[in-house]
């Protein structure tokens, strides 16, 4: 037979109570108020000079990725119907070299993208995640991965921004 102290017992309940009271939770750690069902993500505008087509659209998708695949959150179309609107606008775009090599050329790029971001909670009338930046970038051989390179290290940064505003949206609660 097990013996558990009443020290023990009482920690886990505690534990237990503290977790419940909070709003949602899931096993992946996003948590959010449980007035919250629905949210919407309308697209995000890109008003950095890029030379890449459509980052504004992926930045999108990873959000409703994570939103919607991540918390209990249906997603909405409709601003007006949603119970919380996640929006914002690609700012800066920066594509330079990191690293220099032989005869003065870059041996390696960081593609900077920087991202304005807010999560407002409609029913409430409050910003869940205030006006915010949020800021990453990804590196790649322009010699050897050329423009396919600066794709992909514009994608790891996007990826990195989307899991860092997820983060700092589900981890108050």
């Amino acid at each position: 037979m097990i013996e558990v102290s009443k020290a023990t017992c009482a920690i886990a309940l505690a534990l237990a109570l503290a977790a419940g009271g909070c709003g949602y939770y899931s096993f992946t750690g996003a948590a959010l108020p449980e007035h919250i069902d629905t949210i919407a993500i309308p697209g995000f505008d890109d008003q950095a000079a890029s030379s890449l087509p459509n980052l504004a659209d992926v930045l999108t998708e990873l959000l409703i990725d994570r939103f919607v695949g991540q918390t209990r959150l249906s997603l909405v179309s409709d601003e007006l119907n949603a119970d919380t609107v996640l929006s914002g606008a690609i700012d800066r775009y920066d594509n330079r070299p990191a690293s220099v090599g032989g005869q003065e050329r870059a041996t390696l790029n960081r593609v900077n993208i920087t991202v304005t971001v807010q999560f407002a909670d409609r029913l409430k009338g409050q910003d869940l995640v205030p006006r915010r930046t949020f800021s990453a970038f990804g590196e790649y051989d322009p010699i050897a991965d050329g423009l396919e390179g600066e794709s992909d290290a514009a994608s790891d940064a996007l990826a990195q921004i989307a899991d860092d505003v997820f983060n700092a949206a589900t981890s108050n609660w």
